[in-house]
């Protein structure tokens, strides 16, 4: 069985790194497919070097660019190489438009699709997130599910059960693999810092970060959270540009930090303010109270099972929910089947080859009806389940 596995980006290197463990362990022959989305040694080489990820096989040098322009540079340069590889099946993880193109190319190419981290939705279109997503799965023969919710989204949309796998969080499982070699980093004490006497701060998505009014707000919530309890800002660089000369006392700067150290940051921080979809599943499993500077969240499963409050972007709100989480933190929680074995369960069906006869339309999407409110989705068994012998998925 031959698995190509394409990540582009910060995230994506955590989500493939377990998966991709997990079938060369198998005795899987792998292709290792990076397209450049993030090109940098701190938003990329770093990541490799930590989590000790080969060399990709093909580097694509996708670089940034608009939407648009870096979607198209992606696919135009994997489509010749998937043509040329052949493999039996495509992993493609998360949400970043390297997802989507590669998802793409790999629908109209005739190979098996799989996406990682299917069915996550914010339904909120202003998400360039959002449409990565929704299209990925629309195109893809297996939908690999973090939670319930998700599992639970996608049987709503009306797919097959056959595609659906409720696996668990492949996020999960770098972060367990690596916690007691990031807290054994200097990080901390070379900041200046010690466990439970900081907050930390993460901010990227244009809704926040690109408009002046949004982005002057939540500055002006940060000081007055400073002012209790105080924040390190490691900086995403789409963020520097508009946050320097601006930023209140008691809010320190970092540059962007390398997987190991952001992750000691944040199992040492009383609090963590963020817009990260992946800062909220790592603090849930790290017991760490989350506030999420967003009026939504694809999610969810970490504001019903664990620390995190979507809070939106009102500047009186944060300072007062903050002062609540500061005085009064949550009782830590975490979803199951964050154990660490996502990746293995995910191997294990990949390596099946069983791809639901190739068909990716969900079942009659022309008629299907949507559940009425109050009325559960059909339920999606866990991967690992099943009795022995048989495939796990959701039915």
């Amino acid at each position: 069985m031959h698995v190509l596995f394409v990540a582009g980006a910060r995230p994506n290197f955590m989500k493939v790194a377990p998966v991709l463990a997990a079938a060369v362990a198998r005795g899987a022959v792998t292709t290792l497919v990076h397209t450049g989305q993030h090109y940098d040694a701190a938003m990329s080489g770093v990541f490799f070097d930590e989590l000790g990820l080969r060399a990709p096989d093909h580097f694509l040098a996708a670089g940034s660019g608009s939407h648009a322009g870096q979607t198209a540079g992606v696919m135009t340069a994997f489509e010749p190489l998937l043509a040329a590889v052949r493999p039996d099946v495509v992993v493609v993880v998360g949400d970043v438009n390297s997802t989507l193109a590669c998802a793409l190319v790999t629908a109209k190419s005739g190979i098996p699709l799989a996406h990682v981290e299917a069915g996550l939705r914010s339904r909120d279109w202003s998400m360039p997130e959002e449409v990565n997503r929704v299209v990925a799965d629309r195109v893809s023969d297996l939908l690999f599910a973090t939670s319930p919710d998700a599992a639970g989204n996608l049987r709503q949309e009306g797919y097959r059960p056959d595609q659906v796998h409720l696996v668990g969080n492949v996020m999960v499982d770098t972060l367990l693999a690596n916690i007691e070699r990031a807290r054994a980093r200097p990080v901390l004490s070379r900041l200046g810092l010690r466990a439970g006497g900081y907050g930390l701060v993460t901010l990227h998505r244009p809704s926040n970060v690109d408009d002046p009014d949004v982005l002057s707000g939540l500055l002006e919530a940060l000081g007055k959270v400073a002012e209790r309890c105080p924040l390190v800002f490691p900086l995403h660089p789409r963020t520097r540009a508009r946050v320097e000369g601006r930023l209140p006392a008691g809010v320190a700067t970092l540059p962007p930090a390398g997987y190991l150290d952001f992750l000691a940051l944040q199992a040492g921080a009383r609090v963590v303010l963020t817009d990260s979809g992946g800062v909220q599943e790592e603090t849930t499993v790290l017991g760490v109270p989350c506030l999420t500077l967003r009026d939504n969240t694809e999610r969810e499963v970490t504001v019903t099972e664990g620390t995190n409050q979507v809070i939106g972007t009102d500047p009186e709100r944060i300072v007062a929910v903050a002062a609540e989480v500061l005085a009064y933190p949550p009782r830590p929680r975490r979803p199951a089947l964050w154990d660490g074995r996502a990746g293995e369960r995910i191997a294990e069906i990949l390596l099946a080859g069983d791809y639901g006869g190739r068909g990716r339309r969900p079942t009659d999407i022309a008629a299907r009806a949507v559940a009425p409110a109050g009325v559960a989705p059909a339920a999606v068994a866990p991967a690992g389940a099943a009795p022995r012998g048989a495939t796990a998925q959701g039915g």
